[in-house]
């Protein structure tokens, strides 16, 4: 079956190389020359040369409303995987988008967060901690920080919306969440005018203190949680690969392709994990409540 992935940068050629790998025959919409897969200039010649089963929206946040839209307006009822977060911002056109459509927060399919969810199946939740951080300029060896799409507020980029894998996790975890406050903005001198760093403060249906920390500026990388129940504590660091249990370690080494793998797997039989676009789309609206938030000093609420 082929998988159309639409743009080809290092997100788009990783989905490209799994479904690949997979044994799926694999087209791109791309002007990259380095795309080593057969490549189309538009959405609307791929679909005519052969319809794909799976279509992933790998493209700047700033373009996934226009794909989309291209998608659904020609007539495209396969899968189709859109790259986190859905939106820069909620659509000034709303439009509904089927089952079909999904939203690509790979943390869901991580071991770790399967067996947190196992772990906290029944039991009281009375706070947590979600973080992420890593210095930008470190992100994409190679390349220059500056130009990338992190760094530009236009073009969709900054922590919230680049890093905002952790208010989905939260949430997948913890249930949707009820008020919400947040501190954030650019703070740091990176070279960049998106924000570099925000800190959330929420209420969800399943706890009544979670706390989602995210940043450009940590020389130490980290990415984890730690939950705390009535009757049981638990501390996930994700780059280490190990879950700890009441002081007891339970390991899952790291591997890169992993998550992504198993989000294109669930994606081919229809497991409900994938987030949704409806959660999606519910998640963007968040991401612009906590602006406010910020920038007004205020609790928002659901």
């Amino acid at each position: 079956m082929r998988a159309l992935i639409i743009g080809y940068g290092s997100i788009g050629g990783r989905h490209a190389r799994l479904l690949a790998d997979m044994g799926h025959e694999v087209a791109c919409v791309t002007r990259n020359p380095e795309c080593p897969y057969p490549a189309f200039a538009d959405i609307p010649s791929a679909l005519a040369d052969k319809t794909p089963w799976l279509a992933v929206i790998a493209t700047a946040t700033t373009d996934h409303d226009a794909n989309l839209r291209t998608l659904l307006d020609a007539g495209f009822t396969g899968r189709i995987l859109v790259e986190k977060p859905l939106f820069t911002n909620t659509p000034k056109e709303p439009f509904t988008a089927g089952d079909n459509v999904s939203v690509a927060y790979n943390l869901r399919f991580h071991p770790m967060v399967t067996r947190t969810r196992e772990l906290l199946a029944g039991r009281k939740v009375l706070n947590a901690r979600f973080t992420v951080a890593q210095y930008l300029p470190d992100w994409r060896p190679g390349t220059d920080y500056s130009k990338s799409y992190s760094a530009s507020r236009a073009k969709g980029g900054g922590v919230l919306r680049d890093l905002s894998h952790e208010l989905d996790l939260a949430q997948f975890l913890l249930g949707g969440w009820k008020r919400a406050t947040a501190l954030g903005g650019r703070y740091g001198d990176l070279k960049i005018d998106s924000d570099d760093q925000y800190s959330v403060l929420m209420e969800t249906a399943n706890s009544p203190m979670v706390g989602v920390h995210m940043d450009y500026l940590s020389r130490t990388p980290h990415r984890g949680f730690e939950i705390t129940c009535a009757d049981r504590t638990l501390k996930a660091d994700f780059m280490g690969g190990f879950l700890t249990v009441d002081g007891t370690v339970e390991e899952f080494p790291p591997e890169r392709d992993a998550t992504y793998r198993l989000q294109l797997e669930a994606m081919a039989v229809g497991d409900p994990t994938p987030c949704t676009y409806g959660q999606g789309l519910a998640l963007v609206g968040l991401i612009e409540g906590l602006e406010r938030a910020a920038a007004q000093h205020i609790w928002i609420e659901a």
